[in-house]
């Protein structure tokens, strides 16, 4: 599982229609996805 952001306003990356995006967090050069620690029903409420 990862979480993903929806509800975004359409945008064109790289000539690709986006609708979402993944939540990660960097650090100087390290980039992680961000994912539960646990199973949570998708459509969950990001607090």
């Amino acid at each position: 599982q990862v979480v993903v952001v929806d509800n975004l306003e359409p945008v064109v990356l790289r000539g690709v229609e986006s609708q979402g995006m993944l939540l990660a967090a960097a650090d100087g050069e390290q980039l992680a996805v961000l994912c539960p620690d646990k199973v949570i029903a998708p459509g969950s409420v990001v607090r």
